[in-house]
């Protein structure tokens, strides 16, 4: 096998593309003015630039320009959109919150904050083996005091794409807000997030952009805005919904990431499918199974359980060849049973040693799918 450690690790973060850092060099270096400057040129062409910025991201999201706020991530953007709602629940005696229980903990956490300390009622759907929410199920529990559904794009542990278009559609004729985290799904699969979708959350690290910088799309029902309140306070920028100085060569970062990755698109989806591909051919030769409906997964992410093989054993095992994950980088750190396979009724075994591979071409070339395969094959015990 090739001494090249391959990075199967990119639903964690991929690399900053190197024409992204020189966009964000030059921001910090050259044009370093601070957008809210208004006294000289240095601050009016950082203002222009971010603007600049959150048309084009507006644009990727079938959204106005004024209802893109730009945060430090994905994370910061579910809080905000989550705690944000909650103020105004409480005004309307509405504190009933539907989500899954296979989302990612920056949207679990919020809303057990809402229900341990605020008395919000948080609903949880299991999506079954398939990994994928219907929306029917969605939709037969909503209630009148039903506030708001956060449901993930694309599950970041199986790759599982959510029906958040449809259920979007469906929602609109309800008061019931929608929010999507779509850390994983933005720029993959861009028609979903045109949907009309209330509250969107962006992550720019997952598409080559540097770490620390995303978005929150805030999008209007006709002339109503989405009743969000500040949890965060001091000078009021981001339509008061996110303090700050801006960051603006992050922000610049995430439009340049942007801007290649749509570009590219087409040929990133061709090769991430040919690679799975050749992971699954190759992995022929080993006994596995695939967690998640692989009908409705994004082609670059792919979680597997080896019959009879301990995952963390066999991440040691490859280290010096490719680099893998059991789940979220967020929880990685905790050798325990992965709550999304839990959540998809998948047996003990099975959610305990589910392995998620995941490949940016050409950021992932350099896998070795046979070899690897070998060493799996060779590290099941033959059965009686």
């Amino acid at each position: 096998m090739s001494t090249v450690v391959a990075y199967l690790d990119v639903a964690a973060t991929t690399r900053v593309d190197p024409r992204v850092a020189e966009v964000v060099l030059h921001w910090m270096t050259e044009d370093f003015g601070n957008a809210g400057s208004r006294t000289h040129e240095y601050g009016a062409r950082a203002k222009r630039a971010v603007q600049q910025a959150r048309a084009f991201i507006a644009r990727t999201l079938g959204a106005k320009t004024e209802e893109v706020i730009f945060t430090s991530g994905a994370t910061e953007s579910n809080n905000i959109a989550l705690l944000g709602l909650a103020p105004h629940g409480e005004q309307t005696g509405r504190k009933h919150m539907i989500t899954s229980a296979i989302e990612h903990k920056a949207v679990l956490e919020p809303l057990l904050h809402l229900r341990d300390t605020r008395g919000f009622e948080v609903e949880f759907i299991h999506p079954g083996p398939s990994g994928r929410v219907e929306t029917e199920a969605v939709l037969e529990r909503l209630r009148p005091d039903t506030l708001a559904v956060s449901l993930m794009h694309v599950n970041n542990e199986t790759g599982v794409i959510q029906p958040v278009a449809e259920l979007a559609r469906k929602l609109r004729e309800t008061p019931t807000f929608l929010h999507v985290d779509a850390a994983q799904g933005y720029g993959k699969v861009p028609e979903d997030l045109t949907a009309p979708i209330d509250l969107i959350s962006i992550s720019g690290h997952k598409i080559g952009a540097p770490k620390g910088i995303g978005a929150l799309v805030t999008r209007r029902r006709g002339w109503n805005k989405v009743p969000l309140e500040p949890i965060m306070f001091g000078g009021g920028q981001e339509r008061k919904l996110r303090p700050g100085t801006l960051a603006v060569p992050l922000i610049m970062g995430l439009y340049e990431a942007a801007k290649i990755f749509k570009e590219s698109h087409p040929a990133w989806e061709r090769d991430a499918r040919a690679m799975r591909k050749q992971i699954l051919d190759a992995l022929g030769s080993t006994r596995f199974q695939i967690n998640g409906d692989p009908a409705h997964s994004v082609p670059h992410i792919l979680n597997v359980s080896f019959d009879q093989l301990n995952a963390e054993a066999l991440i040691v095992r490859l280290k010096d060849d490719v680099a893998i994950a059991t789940g979220s980088a967020c929880t990685s750190a905790s050798y325990t049973p992965s709550h999304v396979l839990q959540a998809m009724g998948l047996d003990d075994d099975v959610a305990a040693n589910g392995l998620r591979l995941s490949w940016f071409p050409p950021q992932s070339a350099d896998f070795d799918a046979s070899g690897v395969a070998a060493t799996i094959a060779s590290m099941q015990p033959d059965r009686l």
